[in-house]
């Protein structure tokens, strides 16, 4: 019986790691608003939410895959090898900067602010890895062009995740599924 809830909770975690990669993907493909390079999209409400639900491991495969497949469906195939790194590194970076938070500030009242300062570093290195990307590729005011467009994502993004995380803390079943955001004391991270 151990081995077959070993095996469930991998096959569990996997699914739905894909079901965030999907979510990365259609959330960055759906709503587009081009910008001069790149463009506006609402995938990292859900590469957030993808390292606070399923932790560093999964959560960062699922970004990864999910908003790297975005550019490659989206005609964007140069971005999706650096979209890959930059997204799995903010669902981790996210996840990890909130569980080290957490611990130093232990008031579940503070969740909300630790939940901010984590999204606001996953998506500062998002701003900053395109940035870097942008100006090997287009030259220093090419990468400086991006940084507005990039920065007003990830601050509405991170807007969206935290309505989304504020809204799962009232949704019971959310607790049992996600043990890994947080709302109960056995949470104890990948």
């Amino acid at each position: 019986m151990k081995n077959q809830k070993g095996f469930a909770s991998i096959a569990k975690r996997l699914a739905f790691a894909a079901v965030f990669a999907a979510l990365c993907c259609v959330a960055t493909v759906v709503i587009v608003v081009p910008l001069p390079y790149g463009y506006f999209n609402l995938g990292d409400v859900f590469v957030l939410l993808a390292g606070w639900c399923l932790g560093p491991l999964y959560g960062a495969a699922a970004a990864a895959i999910g908003s790297g497949l975005a550019d490659i469906l989206s005609g964007y195939t140069l971005y999706a090898p650096v979209t890959f790194a930059v997204k799995g590194v903010s669902a981790a970076g996210a996840y990890f900067l909130w569980r080290i938070l957490k611990h130093v500030i232990v008031q579940d009242k503070a969740d909300p602010l630790v939940r901010l300062t984590a999204s606001l570093v996953a998506e500062a290195w998002m701003v900053f890895g395109y940035f870097v990307f942008e100006s090997v590729l287009y030259g220093g005011a090419g990468g400086a062009a991006s940084l507005v467009g990039n920065a007003l994502q990830g601050a509405f993004c991170i807007v969206c995740a935290l309505f989304l995380v504020s809204v799962f803390y009232r949704l019971k079943p959310v607790k049992r599924i996600f043990p890994m955001l947080g709302f109960t004391k056995a949470a104890n991270g990948a």
